[in-house]
């Protein structure tokens, strides 16, 4: 029974934030008025939309399926506050809430946030289907942990010298999301940032996260980005270690780069080739990586001015040296694939 109203409970919310940012949506839209950024409050909207076609060559299986639906809402309140709202309508079938949070900004360059938001650890396009050069991610991105939590966020943003510094540190309850759990020991990170998205850029962060007795994992990593015109190129690596018996540690890193070539077409603005080498492993013998993975695509983009599209067709080649548990969930896993993927943003 009360699983029965739990489940009843759960669709009614779901049904209202939908139909909330469904008639709120609509009647931006319609609206021939632009908002001015400079007027409080104000309110932005977004989304994305990424449905794929996998086909998994080792075994001769192929699937369809809606990998994210997402919408958000996110502005300010007044010149030093404001506030973000995103929801999963579906991640592989299932209905998240993703952001809920508070931003205040005291002074120039220093922000907090509160509420339910991104841990300092990963890179926007990494983790965000609607920034992702491959339609699917990196290894350091799906397996090593929740890429959001509950808890205290800050930053602050100011230059040494001519570079740009970003630094951060957060608070969090250490137990993933929509999960407002009682701890005694709570998770934190932080990461420096130097420089900015065009041009080079160089990041290290950690993450300590106490989750439970058995569970308690330290991580660790660093990034190194160039970006410039059409072209840029990114590499990071990332360590997992295991404070208990109970799992083992994990290191990954990947390489990725792209191109864009500009088309004088129709339908397409640019042709986007990529190709982007990662690895996992568990063992740390000699034998090297446990798994690889090359992946090689090309992107059309479409950009309008409501909605930006891309369509990507990739190959992923793997090489398992080392059967892994995180591959263990289906066949398809660590199966070489052909992907062709719709990804709608607005």
């Amino acid at each position: 029974m009360n699983r029965t109203i739990n489940y009843m409970r759960n669709n009614y919310l779901r049904t209202v934030l939908l139909n909330v940012f469904l008639i709120t949506l609509t009647i931006n839209t319609l609206s021939a008025q632009e908002i001015n950024s400079d007027s409080f409050p104000n309110v932005k909207f977004d989304g994305s939309l990424k449905n794929k076609y996998e086909y998994a060559i080792d075994n001769d299986m192929s699937r369809f399926s809606v990998r994210n639906s997402r919408v958000g809402v996110s502005g300010n309140v007044n010149h030093f506050s404001g506030y973000r709202v995103q929801l999963e309508l579906s991640d592989e079938g299932e209905f998240k809430v993703l952001d809920l949070s508070g931003t205040i900004k005291p002074a120039k360059g220093l922000s907090f946030t509160f509420g339910q938001t991104g841990i300092p650890l990963f890179n926007s396009y990494i983790t965000s289907p609607s920034d992702m050069m491959f339609a699917n991610r990196t290894f350091l991105g799906k397996y090593f942990i929740s890429t959001r939590d509950l808890g205290l966020n800050a930053k602050y943003k100011f230059n040494v010298g001519v570079v740009p510094t970003n630094l951060e540190f957060g608070i969090y309850n250490g137990n993933a999301i929509n999960d407002p759990v009682w701890k005694k020991n709570l998770s934190y990170g932080g990461r420096i940032e130097l420089g900015n998205m065009d041009g080079l850029r160089f990041t290290a962060k950690f993450y300590d996260y106490p989750n439970t007795d058995s569970l308690h994992y330290l991580i660790y990593g660093t990034d190194l980005r160039y970006e410039k015109n059409n072209f840029k190129i990114e590499t990071e690596v990332m360590k997992r270690e295991s404070k208990t018996e109970f799992h083992k540690d994990l290191l990954s890193y990947y390489i990725q780069a792209a191109y864009k070539i500009p088309v004088k077409s129709e339908y397409f603005d640019y042709i986007l080739p990529a190709a982007r080498w990662d690895a996992i492993d568990e063992r740390f013998d000699v034998d090297g990586f446990d798994v690889n993975r090359l992946t090689v695509g090309l992107g059309f983009n479409l950009a309008g001015e409501i909605f930006d599209s891309i369509i990507r067709l990739d190959y992923e080649w793997y090489a398992v040296n080392n059967n892994m548990s995180i591959f263990s969930v289906n066949d398809q896993m660590d199966s070489d694939k052909i992907t062709l993927e719709l990804l709608l943003t607005f």
